[in-house]
């Protein structure tokens, strides 16, 4: 295997260099470099947008999900993506149009013109700093330590976390957006491959997704119910992550630029289909890896289910594949949101025209440091934390939807209730206040209490 992961790791990296270099002799200007060239066509859109939402969670956190808490998972993330895709056509026609009404450069700084005042682009750009650097965190965590579990004596896990961010920050620094959204072409191809080669092995052991379903049956038959075998998937948790991920066009910036940088309102229709069927495709192979793991790795550790079932269950020139589709879908995910931080930093800031390249490349640099950081000080729980992420996020969604739909100046008092809001969550994970009100988890609580105020915020006397 290792000759074979050399051999595909040198075409990756050269792949890469290429990237990099093409789209450095393609961007002619800072906006250039920051947006990718705004003209995504259908095809690019909808791979860029797969490999941003579908990365290292996916090919490692979903199948141990799976694993450890059974087919009601799906509702996680299936129902709620489908939700999402549906979402994306109706806010990303509305965010384009206001895009328009001005030079966008980043959702902070739209929102700072919004609301007429810089302190609207500080509370989302916070916000997004709080919950999305820890995501970043574990996309580089979550191959870090699966390829100190494969290679023990080649590095320890921060050798290989930074590695990872000295290679993501090689073509992302050098070729701005474009590059990372050619990279995504290639992360998206491979993870779809990937997951489906071992999908079907992993069925064909048990000679048919029938017996597969009645072996997980006859072993757990908590595994195939709602809220499986630990209780997590209860009907507040599910809901919450519904409502967390449909929000995800609206709070991660890096999915809100793709929305603005797509060809045409037309071209954003037909990407969004696209989306749900590449969705569907990724996801529903999950769910037989996870389900073979519940049966052959009962009682193992994640690291040694993922590597078994991966890598060493697998032929060798198929696990060196393995290996390169979990580097790429790490850096896929991780350069877009590290260089989306950096492009919102920037577009609050005022500096001259040839300076905005070099401020946004020193910003990307800044976070993939921190990031790298809290790499090592993360837990292995990749999917909770995804989650968690997303949860932070939503909270910042009425603040962005109010900017966004009301027709003059928003009022500026949902900023305070929004960094409330926060604030609030933040000292619920940290234990510091419960995490459940009269039995209501508390970001649903901070969700309707901010979207009842920004409903009345639009029904308020002139």
């Amino acid at each position: 295997m290792s000759t074979w992961f050399i051999i595909f790791g040198v075409i990756y990296i050269i792949i890469l260099a290429f990237i990099g270099l093409r789209s450095w002799q393609r961007t002619k200007s800072a906006e250039d470099y920051i947006l990718g060239g705004s003209r995504l066509g259908t095809l690019i859109g909808m791979m860029t947008f797969a490999a941003t939402l579908f990365s290292t969670f996916t090919l490692m956190g979903m199948p141990d999900f799976f694993r450890t808490h059974g087919i009601g998972a799906w509702i996680f993330l299936a129902i709620s993506d489908a939700a999402m895709f549906f979402f994306i056509l109706w806010f990303g026609y509305h965010l384009r149009k206001r895009a328009r009404e001005g030079s966008y450069q980043g959702v902070a700084g739209l929102m700072s013109n919004l609301y007429k005042t810089k302190w609207a682009g500080y509370v989302y750009f916070v916000g997004v700093f709080l919950f999305l650097v820890p995501y970043v965190a574990i996309q580089i965590r979550g191959i870090a330590i699966f390829l100190n579990a494969v290679f023990p004596e080649a590095l320890p896990a921060w050798g290989w976390s930074t590695l990872i961010v000295v290679l993501m920050l090689s073509y992302s620094e050098i070729g701005g957006l474009r590059a990372i959204i050619y990279n995504d072409v290639i992360q998206g191809t491979i993870l779809l491959l990937v997951l489906w080669v071992i999908a079907i092995g992993c069925v064909q052991s048990f000679g048919s997704v029938s017996n597969l379903f009645a072996e997980v049956k006859a072993f757990n038959p908590e595994l195939l119910s709602v809220p499986g075998p630990q209780g997590l998937l209860t009907t507040q948790f599910l809901f919450a992550s519904f409502l967390a991920i449909v929000l995800i066009p609206v709070t991660q910036p890096q999915v809100t630029t793709r929305l603005v940088i797509m060809r045409s309102n037309k071209t954003l229709h037909s990407m969004a289909v696209g989306l749900g069927i590449f969705a569907f495709l990724v996801l529903l192979p999950t769910i037989a890896i996870g389900l073979y793991g519940a049966l052959n790795y009962t009682g193992n550790t994640s690291s040694e289910f993922l590597s078994g079932v991966l890598l060493y269950e697998q032929l060798d020139w198929i696990a060196a594949i393995v290996i390169i589709g979990l580097l790429a879908a790490a850096t896929s995910t991780a350069d877009s949101q590290i260089f989306a931080l950096g492009s919102e930093l920037r577009s609050m800031l005022k500096v001259k025209e040839e300076h905005k390249m070099k401020y946004t490349r020193f910003t990307i640099l800044f976070f993939a440091v921190a990031a790298l950081v809290f790499s090592v000080l993360s837990s292995d729980q990749l999917v909770l934390l995804a989650r968690v992420s997303f949860a932070g996020t939503s909270i910042l969604a009425p603040l962005i939807l109010s900017g966004i739909f009301h027709k003059k100046q928003p009022p500026v008092w949902i900023l305070p209730f929004t960094a409330l809001g926060v604030g609030l969550f933040i000292l619920s994970l940290t234990g510091i206040i419960p995490s459940t009100y009269s039995g209501i988890r508390l970001e649903i609580l901070i969700l309707f209490t901010l979207f009842s105020l920004m409903a009345l915020s639009f029904f308020r006397k002139k």
